[in-house]
């Protein structure tokens, strides 16, 4: 099955997590893709929405390959691939650190309220989720934090990877879970890259909401 767009997704996955409205339930998307569609979902459950930042630390030689991931509190979440490939520590700590770097800045940029997520209801959006890398980050990350309950809801995951994800989370929450899978954009007929610009309009919207009904309540 192929999505329209993640607007089409976003719409899905809020049939499955209707029960959380009016939970205060904290939304958080993986930027930059899955942005638009927490966006959606914090909306339709009159939740939080912030962003989780994770970077991928990318394979010596192959950057599209992912041999784990590292979040803002500077811990790595590797996968077995480092074991896989024999990759020396010091390439894991020395791309983690370059990775963290780039993290920080991104969380200046996008003005990032500081994450709290103890004794909430913590719902991850992503569009799609290929080796778990990202998604493996961003739930420990959360998991450190001690919430209520993560939910994690994503429009594509390979079977490959969902077993993995399912016993990470309390809820675990895909549309599409393909036995071939190549990358997240073929299951979408319309894939458009989201800006950091894209980011930033989005979390700027939503403090200008807050504020509007802090001064209306």
């Amino acid at each position: 099955m192929a999505f329209k767009n993640r607007e089409e997704v976003a719409v899905l996955l809020l049939k499955k997590l209707m029960k959380y409205k009016n939970q205060n339930p904290l939304i958080l998307g993986i930027p930059r893709g899955a942005m638009p569609m927490a966006r959606i979902i914090a909306e339709e459950l009159n939740g939080e929405l912030n962003a989780i930042l994770i970077h991928k630390i990318p394979a010596p030689n192959q950057p599209e390959l992912a041999i784990g991931s590292v979040g803002l509190s500077g811990k790595i979440y590797p996968l077995s691939l480092i074991k896989e490939y024999s990759i020396p520590d010091s390439y894991v700590q020395a791309a983690a650190k370059k990775q963290l770097e780039v993290l920080k800045r991104r969380k200046a940029q996008f003005q990032l309220p500081e994450l709290n997520c103890k004794d909430r209801i913590v719902i991850v959006v992503d569009d799609g989720i290929a080796t778990g890398a990202t998604a493996l980050g961003a739930i420990n990350e959360i998991r450190s934090q001690h919430p209520k309950k993560i939910v994690l809801a994503a429009g594509v995951v390979p079977e490959s990877t969902s077993a993995k994800m399912r016993s990470l989370v309390d809820e675990f929450i895909v549309l599409e879970e393909p036995e071939y899978f190549y990358a997240v954009s073929q299951f979408f007929e319309e894939f458009k890259e989201v800006t950091d610009d894209d980011v930033m309009e989005i979390l700027k919207n939503v403090k200008q909401s807050r504020r509007s009904q802090e001064a209306h309540p």
